[in-house]
């Protein structure tokens, strides 16, 4: 009854979080009228719905977060129960403390392992039950990852009278993956490392939800609005019929669609070992993808002595030294571990794969290469052992398997669309069309770069750019592939770098080197907004004053520099029959577009001299230069 919810008084957070359960499983009218009463002043009880939701004391506050996570459309967030969880330890600690019960002794005191050891961990959270329903809506995004939010923003922008409905399987809102991996690791000090809020690397604070919960609408209120974008979170879609244009839903639900995105993403790709192993191992194993996938792992990472991180690519280096990061405060050992020579082997030269590897041990991180795990086995302590092909054994409280991406197609082969057999993922278009009315973007999208050929990529920038392209080609836009994406990675505060292209270590490369110092290091100049071509590119692609330490050509079986600190600063340049096309950019920042005119070019270059001229490896600045 909306009269109890709202004249209520609860004494603590959980009850707080109850209500606002209740007012998850109200039916949709009311509970829209419930929240719009809250949020603007509308029905009988929004004074008391209000003041509910903005007590400063304890109850008030879970109702508040409650209300948040659950009230508007049934949301309710991993991490917010995360934080719930968290509020009642502190409570339940603090009248343990009251009654001379113990504790740390004080807020800012205590062993931050001992703290960490009583934090429950998350769980995965499902939303509240809801009544199938049947809709036809002009515009469906399956999937509400980054290639969805930025289609739905292309849409809009051409049509702003869209209706918009985006279908995900997580029961969060549309969100940015990349600071999972990166930012939200590195904040410092008790009170940043809660929620997910974060600084990007040009100093802006921000969160990793695109918009806030209030931007989206119920899903039935699209019939009867002028415009407007939806979202319907925690449902999967089970069947696309391409004719009729029709999707199923898992809960019963029939959506008809005029033009459809596919943007479903992938899933982590797992081991055998670990899939045939005993529940009591599998309990400690995990891959790495979502936002629950985090709050999981931070505070299993804050209670664990021993971590295993197997696979030696991008995400896997990034969370070998992030976990290492967090280790140095709460006394955790972190081990990586991959059959390659060394850390992104299968996109760096050897010598410069090698070169990072040095930097990840740096980093606190135990790196086992050229190496494979065997066997796995629960110990009588609790642990995993793993056995190496090597012999060596390790011992671990969490095991995270980082060993790459396979592309959801599982909606595609419902619907009977083409697949690559050699990348994997749908077929698509240079305009990402897989077929009339059905478009694919992100991961899942084998598309044809008009430049280099058929692609697929797993970059959050190749979202932001598909997704857009995609979107205004539902639209009519009818553009090609033609902007390079580029994606970004950090090994620690030393190693930074940028790439565009075709970044494949089986390819040719010529790289360019300067003495790598602080003072000749440019300050990086990323942000976690992509590069989406706006930015200006360079005019002059000569330096004739430039100068280089030294220059390693694959191409003429060139030595590598034995002094592994030559590269520090510099340019990898991939080569195919002469031409560049991909670029690598080693702490060196802002050059991305300089990079992306020299690719669309085309043009040959026979001489690593004549490339050593494109940058300026030497130089103290960023280049920045107009177009």
């Amino acid at each position: 009854d909306s009269r109890d919810l709202a004249t209520s008084r609860f004494g603590t957070r959980r009850s707080g979080l109850r209500m606002a359960s209740l007012i998850g499983r109200c039916r949709a009218p009311a509970r829209a009228a419930l929240m719009r009463g809250m949020r603007g002043g509308v029905g009988p009880h929004a004074g008391a719905l209000r003041a509910l939701a903005t007590k400063s004391t304890a109850w008030g506050d879970g109702v508040q977060e409650g209300l948040v996570a659950l009230g508007f459309g049934g949301m309710l967030c991993g991490f917010y129960v995360y934080n719930q969880r968290q509020e009642k330890e502190k409570v339940r600690t603090a009248l343990e403390r009251a009654k001379g019960g113990g504790g740390d002794g004080g807020d800012g005191g205590g062993d931050p392992k001992t703290a960490a050891e009583s934090e429950a961990v998350p769980e995965q959270v499902t939303l509240p039950p809801r009544a199938p329903m049947k809709l036809k809506v002009p515009y469906v995004l399956v999937g509400s990852g980054t290639a969805s939010h930025f289609a739905m923003r292309a849409i809009i922008e051409a049509d702003p009278d869209a209706k918009i409905l985006l279908i995900g399987e997580e029961p969060q809102i549309p969100y940015m993956r990349t600071p999972l991996s990166k930012e939200l690791w590195f904040r410092d000090g008790a009170a940043k490392t809660k929620g997910f809020a974060f600084t990007d690397w040009s100093g802006e604070k921000r969160s990793i939800f695109y918009e806030k919960p209030e931007f989206y609408m119920e899903p039935e209120a699209l019939d009867a609005a002028e415009r407007g974008v939806a979202w319907l979170g925690g449902r999967r879609v089970i069947d696309l019929n391409a004719s009729l244009k029709r999707l199923r839903l898992d809960d019963g639900s029939v959506i008809y669609f005029d033009k459809c995105l596919l943007a479903t993403g992938g899933k982590p790709k797992t081991l055998s070992i670990f899939d045939d192993a005993s529940d009591a191992v599998k309990e400690r194993v995990s891959t790495f993808r979502t936002v629950h996938d985090y709050a999981r792992l931070d505070v299993l990472a804050r209670q664990s002595k021993n971590i295993v991180v197997v696979g030696g690519g991008f995400l896997g280096s990034e969370m070998a030294v992030a976990l290492a990061h967090k280790g140095r405060v709460h006394g955790t050992d972190v081990t990586q571990v991959f059959p390659e020579k060394g850390n992104m082997a299968k996109v760096l030269p050897e010598y410069l794969s090698q070169w990072s590897t040095a930097r990840v041990v740096e980093e606190g991180v135990t790196v086992v290469a050229n190496d494979r795990i065997t066997a796995a086995s629960a110990t009588e302590a609790g642990r995993v052992e793993l056995t190496l092909a090597s012999g060596k054994t390790l011992t671990a409280d969490q095991v995270v398997v980082a060993v790459g991406l396979e592309p959801n197609t599982d909606l595609a082969k419902k619907a009977r669309l083409e697949e690559d057999p050699v990348r994997g993922g749908v077929l698509v278009n240079a305009e990402l069309e897989a077929r009339s009315g059905i478009w694919a973007a992100g991961d899942v999208a084998s598309f044809y770069d008009v430049t280099l050929g058929r692609r697929r990529e797993e970059h959050h920038d190749h979202a932001v750019v598909s997704g857009r392209l995609a979107g205004g080609n539902m639209v009519g836009a009818h553009k090609a592939y033609t902007h390079q994406s580029m994606f970004w990675s950090d090994l620690g505060p030393s190693v930074g770098y940028e790439a565009i292209g075709l970044i494949d270590a089986s390819l040719p490369t010529v790289g360019i080197w300067a003495a790598g110092t602080p003072d000749n290091a440019a300050t990086p100049a990323k942000s976690e907004e992509p590069d989406d071509g706006t930015k200006a590119e360079a005019n002059s692609t000569v330096d004739g004053d430039a100068t280089h330490e030294g220059a390693v050509d694959s191409r003429q079986g060139e030595a590598v520099v034995a002094d592994l600190s030559s590269y520090a600063k510099g340019v990898v340049f991939y080569m195919r029959d002469d031409a560049v096309v991909g670029v690598v950019l080693w702490n060196m920042f802002g050059k991305i577009p300089l990079a992306r005119k020299i690719i669309r070019s085309e043009k040959k270059f026979s001489d690593a001299q004549e490339l050593a001229k494109l940058f300026r490896v030497h130089s103290k600045e960023p280049d920045h230069e107009s177009e």
